[in-house]
């Protein structure tokens, strides 16, 4: 097998004198560009989503659903990636017949737990959890909590709670969870914001909006460049931080969406 080089190694040079030296993946290059820190766990809102932190450990998940990578600096990167994130927003706006900034009007105008309403936002199919065949699906539905706001609020809830449960695969392999940083084109939703610190229970931080993938690849190059054994300091500006206002609602959101995907798709053996 070939050696691996280490994270800023130069290997060689080309005929014209390029250094050539190591390379990363996507999220590794996000999580070098954001500058993650231990308590650190980033959740991606893209069209799939993620969840990834740095440990300094490999890890071992007997479920499947973290995958250890190993990251740019020469640790671990225990990511979960789950097939819906932002188009269960798109689908949840056409849905009602509007927009995502009508979307996110409807979802602040509805009561924390949307009355009720919990949507398993399969609607792709699943990665995390792995239910390939799986459909999206509206559980709780009534004549009182039968309205637009309950129902974009669902949407909304929906697809973070998927996520929140990936964060809680991250943690349960070692990794401690003191804040999320929300990237992805569905970060921007105003929505999203207020509504993830309850369902994640911890403070979500919004950076700048920026190619982290990008900026982690020209990182690890300028390390290369300049040598030594860790990366330069690269800051990162936050535009919004949001601390969890109320964590009981949050949690009994959570225990009611972790109960509904149970009782919808029951562990192979139950």
């Amino acid at each position: 097998m070939p050696r691996v080089a280490a994270p800023a190694e130069v290997v060689g040079h080309t005929a014209s004198g390029l250094a050539v030296a190591a390379g990363t993946g996507d999220n590794m290059g996000a999580a070098l560009g954001l500058g993650l820190q231990p308590g650190d766990v980033v959740v991606s809102l893209g069209t799939s989503g993620t969840a990834f932190a740095r440990n300094s450990r490999a890890s071992a998940d007997p479920t499947g659903s973290v995958q250890s990578f190993a990251d740019a600096e020469g640790g671990f990167l225990p990511l979960v990636c789950t097939l819906n994130a932002a188009r269960v927003l798109a689908a949840g706006a056409a849905m009602l017949g509007t927009d995502l900034a009508g979307l996110d009007r409807l979802a602040l105008a509805g009561a924390p737990g949307a009355g009720g309403l919990t949507l398993l936002p399969y609607l792709d199919g699943e990665r995390t959890p792995n239910l390939p065949t799986a459909t999206g699906s509206l559980h709780g539905l009534t004549r009182s909590n039968a309205t637009p706001e309950n129902l974009a609020r669902a949407v909304l809830e929906g697809m973070l709670l998927n996520l929140a449960a990936a964060v809680d695969a991250v943690r349960a392999v070692g990794c401690p969870v003191q804040r999320v940083l929300l990237i992805g084109g569905a970060s921007a939703s105003t929505a999203v914001q207020e509504i993830a610190p309850d369902l994640f229970g911890v403070p979500v931080a919004v950076p700048s909006p920026g190619e982290y993938v990008a900026v982690g690849a020209a990182r690890q190059a300028a390390w290369a460049l300049a040598g030594g054994g860790h990366p330069p300091r690269w800051d990162v500006d936050v535009d919004v931080t949001v601390d969890p206002g109320d964590t009981t609602t949050g949690a009994e959101i959570r225990e009611r969406y972790a109960a509904t995907v149970t009782a919808a798709y029951p562990p192979i053996g139950s």
